[in-house]
């Protein structure tokens, strides 16, 4: 019988080892987009503002949110990687809300999508 259990043991092991290692080499992946392509179409293009207006389809939804968690991987070109956390962060929870079609998030985009606040901190030069 202890054959049997050690053998059970070892099978759930490599199962959840084998489960969890797709995730584990996503989040290694270089991020999708870069924080230039970001700001590009999302932020200095009509995509942002178009999500927080209510305009947009739940495809532009969608990608907005992709960028946006795409920009918080990458390292900022300067300042502290905790505050672009927090900063890219909630971008990124706002936009959520907007895919999930939560009523408030188009205030909270505006709110999270305040240039200055990101620029004086992390803009490279």
């Amino acid at each position: 019988m202890s054959k049997k259990l050690i053998a059970l043991v070892t099978g759930s092991l490599m199962m959840v080892c084998f489960v969890s290692l797709p995730v584990i080499a996503e989040d290694d992946e270089a991020p999708k987009y870069k924080i230039k392509d970001v700001m590009k179409k999302a932020m200095k293009g009509p995509l942002s503002k178009k999500v927080a207006g209510g305009d947009a389809s739940a495809d532009e939804k969608k990608e907005l949110y992709e960028m946006l968690v795409a920009m918080g991987k990458n390292s900022p070109p300067k300042g502290d990687e905790e505050s672009w956390k927090k900063l890219t962060g909630a971008l990124v929870k706002a936009a959520k809300a907007a895919v999930d079609g939560d009523a408030d998030a188009g205030a909270a985009l505006k709110k999270a999508a305040n240039c200055k606040a990101c620029h004086s901190e992390h803009k490279g030069s």
